[in-house]
């Protein structure tokens, strides 16, 4: 057992029964012509957070420890994508028409690939959402409790949606949840710095948040 310097408090981390969790660093919202960019955003902020989550995965394969990723994706006939998702906004592209990198967040398709930098072993669990959460509509649950997980050190993308929506639903289910600060970035500054401020606020009500140096030094400790 070892505690990461964390905020709002010190986090009591025991790495073995620690689950990395690497959400959506898919090329349709990293790279340019993928959803992202249709969506009217710049993308090369989300790339800075590859560094710190590339440090912090060979970390967690050096001691073999549970590493999930997640894909925001669908079914090629769209039956797991609501209308309530698919008609939001005013992209140039929706969710399963052609874009540059084939069908806009479809299965198989490749902007929906995690981009190579980060891209998981054989021997690595990668989730397929339909939704924000990685907890619908997926087996993680069953995943997490059968290694015995109990705690989740959260990095990726978008820090508002997708990553927070993540920790919430953990929360929830009971597992102490951890959000790497400069593993996580939102297209919008202002809405990922509310973003750690709302899960550490009142006592770490959802979470706790940290940064990369000091989660490895955590590894090294415990």
């Amino acid at each position: 057992m070892a505690v990461i310097a964390a905020k709002p408090f010190a986090f009591p981390f025991d790495k073995y029964k620690s689950a990395l969790v690497i959400i959506d660093m898919q090329r349709d919202f990293l790279e340019h012509g993928g959803f992202g960019e249709s969506l009217g955003n710049d993308v090369a902020r989300l790339g800075t957070i590859v560094p710190a989550v590339g440090r912090l995965l060979q970390a967690w394969r050096a001691l073999d420890l549970t590493i999930i990723h997640t894909m925001e994706c669908h079914r090629p006939d769209l039956s797991d994508l609501p209308a309530a998702k698919r008609d939001r906004g005013q992209p140039k592209l929706r969710i399963g028409e052609p874009g540059p990198m084939g069908r806009i967040l479809v299965a198989g398709e490749p902007g929906t690939e995690i981009i190579a930098a980060l891209a998981p072993r054989m021997n690595e669990i990668v989730i397929e959402k339909p939704g924000k959460g990685a907890f619908y509509a997926t087996n993680l649950g069953e995943i997490l409790k059968s290694r015995g997980i109990t705690q989740l050190i959260l990095v990726g993308v978008t820090t508002e949606v997708c990553v927070q929506t993540t920790m919430r639903e953990a929360n929830d289910r009971g597992y102490e949840c951890l959000l790497v600060e400069d593993g996580t970035e939102s297209y919008f500054p202002e809405f990922k710095a509310a973003t750690l401020e709302m899960v550490r606020a009142q006592g770490a009500i959802v979470g706790w948040t940290a940064l990369s140096n000091d989660i490895l030094q955590g590894l090294s400790d415990g």
